[in-house]
C-alpha cells in the first residue's frame, strides 16, 4: 500500500544504464518539445547526497473504478510484486505508482532498481496522472533512474501542477524562484505558492505568508501573513513558528502575546531551530513582558552557542554570573541532554529545499 508520508531520497548506488535513458523520444510528448536544459548530469553512486537530492515523491494513489483487475487463478499464482507487474502491464496506474515507490525504496517484495523505478513512473505520467508526472521529474530533477535535467523536471511538475497536484505545484514553485534549469521567474513562482497554499499545502502557505509578512513580491499585509503562518505552524514546520512566534511579539496582524510567542518559539527550539533559540533567550533573559528565567535563557544560549550562533556565548556568559555554580552546572547538563526532534516537514523542506527558504524571498528582487 503506498505511504502517505513525505518519504526521503536516500543516496542509494545504482549501475549500468538507466533502461529509458537512451529510449527517451518515448516519452516525448511528456515534455512538448520544450528546449532542454544544457548537457544533463547523470548522477552518480559518488554524487549521492542527501542533502542535495530534491524529496519531491508524492504517493498518494487514486482509486480507479474502472482499474484492470487479475482473474481468480492469476491471483493465487502470483506474488503480489507479480500481480501489481501483471496489473501494471495492463495500463493499471495504481499498480504503476506502486511498482514505481517498491523499485525506489526496494520495498513490497522489490529490490532497489532505479531503471524499474523510473520505467513504472514514466508508464504512470504517460497515462497523464499527476501523482506519477510529479514523481517523474523527481527522478529527472535528481538525477535516479536517468540523466539529470531540471528543464524536463519542471515542465513535468508544471504538467503534474495543472491537474491540481499540490506537491508539484510547490516543487516548480521553487525551480523557478531559484531559476534552477529554467528561467527565473519570481513573479510565477509566486503565483506557484498562491496555487499551493490554496490546495493547502503548508510550505506553500509559509512561502506565501512570509512574502505578506516581509512585503517583498507581495504588498505586506500582517494579516494574512498571520493566518497563512498559523496553518503552516500548526503543521509543525519550525520557520512558520518561529516567524508566528515574532509576530505575537510585534502585535503584528494579531493580538501580542508573549505567552503564544514563547509557544511557538518553544516549538521551534525543540526542533533544533536556532534564532528560536536566541528569541526565546532574550525574551526569558529579559523578563519585561513574560516570567523571568535566567536558567532557560542560559539553556537557550548554551544550545545556540554550540551550534554556531553568533553572541550566543557572550549572552550565555553574562548570565553565569548571576546564576548559582550548581545552576550553572545543572544548565550546562540539560543542554548536553538536549535533542533537537524535527518534524516531518521540516526535514522535507530542508532537505529538499534547504534550510533557509526564507532567503528565496528576502533576496528578491
Amino acid at each position: 500500500m503506498l505511504r502517505l508520508l513525505l518519504l526521503l531520497l536516500l543516496a542509494v548506488s545504482f549501475s549500468g544504464t538507466p533502461a529509458l535513458a537512451g529510449n527517451d523520444d518515448a516519452f516525448i510528448s511528456l515534455f512538448d518539445g520544450t528546449p532542454e536544459a544544457s548537457k544533463p548530469e547523470k548522477k552518480t553512486a559518488e554524487d549521492d547526497d542527501e542533502d542535495s537530492i530534491f524529496s519531491f515523491l508524492n504517493f498518494k494513489s487514486k482509486k480507479k473504478d474502472d482499474a484492470p483487475k487479475l482473474n481468480v487463478a492469476d491471483e493465487k499464482r502470483l506474488s503480489p510484486l507479480e500481480q501489481s507487474v501483471k496489473l501494471a502491464e495492463k495500463g493499471d496506474v495504481n499498480a504503476q505508482l506502486l511498482l514505481g515507490y517498491s523499485y525506489l525504496y526496494g520495498e513490497n517484495g522489490a529490490k532497489v532498481d532505479y531503471d524499474k523505478a523510473f520505467e513504472y513512473y514514466a508508464k504512470a505520467a504517460m497515462q497523464n496522472d499527476n501523482v506519477g508526472l510529479n514523481n517523474l521529474g523527481s527522478l529527472y530533477y535528481s538525477g535516479i533512474g536517468i540523466e539529470r535535467n531540471t528543464a524536463k523536471a519542471a515542465i513535468l511538475f508544471e504538467k503534474a501542477a495543472k491537474l491540481g497536484n499540490a506537491e508539484a505545484t510547490v516543487n516548480l514553485a521553487f525551480i523557478l524562484i531559484t531559476g534552477n534549469g529554467v528561467v527565473k521567474d519570481t513573479a510565477q513562482a509566486m503565483d506557484m505558492f498562491e496555487k499551493g497554499a490554496e490546495l493547502n499545502n503548508p510550505t506553500a502557505k509559509f512561502m506565501l505568508g512570509y512574502a505578506y509578512y516581509t512585503g517583498r513580491l507581495r504588498d505586506r499585509d500582517y494579516k494574512k501573513a498571520a493566518v497563512l503562518m498559523k496553518t503552516a505552524a500548526e503543521a509543525k514546520f519550525d520557520e512558520a513558528q518561529y516567524i508566528l512566534a515574532l509576530m505575537y511579539v510585534n502585535g503584528l496582524g494579531l493580538p501580542q502575546n508573549y505567552g503564544n510567542a514563547v509557544k511557538y518559539l518553544k516549538l521551534a527550539v525543540s526542533q533544533g531551530h536556532v534564532p528560536a533559540m536566541m528569541a526565546l533567550g532574550d525574551i526569558l533573559a529579559r523578563g519585561e513582558k513574560y516570567t523571568k528565567d535566567l536558567y532557560t535563557a542560559h539553556i537557550m544560549f548554551n544550545l545556540a552557542a554550540v551550534r554556531g550562533a553568533p553572541t550566543a556565548a557572550e549572552k550565555r556568559d553574562a548570565i553565569e554570573s548571576k546564576l548559582k555554580i550548581d545552576e550553572v552546572l545543572q544548565a550546562q547538563a540539560e543542554a548536553e541532554r538536549f535533542h533537537e526532534k524535527p518534524s516531518d516537514l521540516t526535514k522535507y523542506v530542508d532537505q529538499t529545499f534547504g534550510t533557509d527558504v526564507r532567503s528565496y524571498i528576502d533576496s528578491a528582487r
